[in-house]
């Protein structure tokens, strides 16, 4: 054994994990339902900006495609909390 090393006695046996926000983000970032719903609606967007082809269509995709990004991102810091034992 080395007398250098540091040990932590419980933590491994509580069930505490090491990382726990590396690993709620992990679980968060793990709902692949909710990530694909988010890129197939800024690819929808993006797709009906290219078939209209003007300006404010593209806009408005920008538009669409950051609200579903900051909708995403709430959604995901939410589930990352209530993942996370700090």
């Amino acid at each position: 054994m080395n007398p250098n090393k540091i040990m932590v006695v419980g933590r491994a046996h509580a069930g505490v994990s090491e990382r726990p926000a590396t690993d709620a983000l992990v679980a968060a970032l793990d709902d692949w339902r909710r990530n694909g719903l988010a890129l197939a609606a800024a690819i929808v967007a993006f797709a009906a900006a290219v078939a209209v082809g003007s300006a404010p269509a593209y806009f408005g995709a920008a538009l669409v495609v950051f609200c579903v990004w900051m909708a995403w991102f709430v959604l995901t810091v939410i589930d990352w909390i209530g993942h996370a034992d700090f």
